[in-house]
Formats: C-alpha cells, structure tokens, sequence
C-alpha cells in the first residue's frame, strides 16, 4: 500500500539559492542538484572536505541501523523523520528487502523532497509507505497522521538522521524527541544520528558559519557534541557500543573505520 500526495499543492522551491538536500545529493553523487548547489558544495567541501565521508557514513549507518532494526530486533513499523532526497537504500527498500511486511512513514518539509516523494513510495506488495510533508517541530500533527499507517499500539522504530542539527535551541531539539518517544509503545527505538564539531576544530567551524551567512538559503546546521547527542537517549537503554562516531557503529566486518565528525546510536525504550 501507498499513501500518495496528491491532496497537496504543487510545491514551490528557489533555484537561485544553494539548498541543503541539494547539496547533500551532489555529495552522495546524485543528479537531483543545480549549479548554485554544486558550487555551494564545492566551496563547503574545500573548508570541510570530510563532509563527503559523512554524508557517505551517514548513508551507511541508516543500512546498518536498519537492517538490524528489521532484522534481528524484529520491527516492522518505522517513522523516518527528516528523510532528504531518495537515493539508493532508503529505508523501505532496507526494511523490506528483510520483511515485506514492514510499514514506513516518511516525514520532511521540504518542497523538494516533496517533488521527489513518489519514488519513496514503491512499497511491496505487503507492505506499506506514506509520505507526510510536515515539520517536525509538529510532533503531534506527524503523530496524528502517522497512525493511519502505522499501529501505535506495536512497537515503531523513530529515526532521524542527520536532522537535529536543524533546531538551534539544544533544549527545544531534545524535549521534540521525548514528545516523539514518549507517543511511542515499549519495545520501540529511536535511532539518531547528528552532525559534531570534535574533530574540525573552532577555525573550520567558524569558516563553516561565514559560508553559510554568505548563502541564504542553505541554513547553518547546529553541530553538537557526543554528550548532547547522548542526551537524546536519556531514559531509553542504550546498544553497543553506545554513542560513537558514524562509522565506528558497528562496521562492517573486515572494515577498518575512521572517526569523523559525525556521532550516533541506537537505544531501545523499555
């Protein structure tokens, strides 16, 4: 089953000004980019070049995460908030690929994302996906909506990824995932996900915020650090190995990851 858009307005967005998924597209290798984005990305990546690593490991934790989440912890209902362009392995098509069964939900508010959100629909047969264009400062409008698709009386893994870094108050950003989890049955988990400045250093961040000052349009993504990242999990029990760098959660065996500027983890709520 799919849950179409085709009750909301045509979307509108500016070609003129360097955007997030966008730019994040361009670095994961996509085509969904236009010039302003890619010369954003270009001048971003020269400040930070490991920022292709990360949206390349963050793309790769939401595989691991999960895999495991579908597979050996046995879910089949997953809310995916903040879900940026569709590219390869998005989460339906991992979920699924390990239970047909599995029902996602999709949450963004962005115009593009809305464009593109068709192709975030090709559920199988058993299963079921729906796309809700909504902030996610809204928690109980994306709840309310949610539980046409998905059962709030089973468990559902909550995943957001790359996207708490949108929310500069670090207060607001942690009450907006309790008000999440706490909707949330036991037995359910939240996966997180979110940028960090441990490794760049005070001078590349500072670099980081000139250039986006400098394009309007692209926003200033609030890095945290570990401990805050860890504060999204307070009351929820914690997997091994806990709060890490993206690629060190774990790796693929045979791997040999590398720290980088990037921390997640996956907890359970009892």
């Amino acid at each position: 089953m799919n849950d179409y858009i085709d009750s909301y307005p045509p979307p509108t967005f500016d070609t003129t000004k360097p955007h997030s998924a966008r730019a994040w597209d361009y670095w994961l290798g996509g085509k969904d980019n236009f010039a302003v984005d890619r010369e954003f990305a270009d001048r971003y990546a020269e400040i930070f070049p490991e920022i292709i690593e990360i949206a390349r490991a963050d793309r790769a934790f939401l595989g691991r995460a999960i895999s495991y989440l579908a597979g050996e912890a046995g879910i089949r209902q997953f809310l995916d908030i903040g879900t940026g362009l569709p590219t390869v392995d998005n989460t339906h098509e991992v979920a699924q690929r390990i239970a047909p069964d599995s029902r996602i939900v999709y949450v963004d508010n962005d115009p593009l994302v809305l464009v593109h959100a068709r192709a975030l629909l090709s559920s199988s047969p058993e299963g079921a996906t729906a796309y809700i264009d909504a902030d996610m400062r809204s928690p109980q409008k994306i709840l309310n909506i949610a539980d046409q698709t998905l059962d709030f009386t089973q468990p559902i893994a909550l995943s957001l990824l790359g996207i708490m870094g949108t929310i500069a108050d670090l207060d607001e950003a942690h009450a907006i995932v309790k008000e999440f989890m706490n909707a949330l049955p036991s037995g359910s988990y939240l996966a997180v996900n979110d940028g960090t400045d441990v490794l760049m250093g005070e001078a590349r961040r500072q670099e980081l915020l000139q250039l986006t000052r400098e394009r309007p349009g692209y926003g200033y993504y609030h890095r945290r650090t570990p401990e805050q990242i860890a504060r999204f999990f307070t009351g929820l029990e914690l997997l091994e190995p806990g709060v890490v760098s993206t690629p060190l959660w774990r790796p693929a065996p045979g791997s040999t990851p590398t720290a980088l500027d990037a921390f997640c983890g996956v907890a359970r709520k009892p």
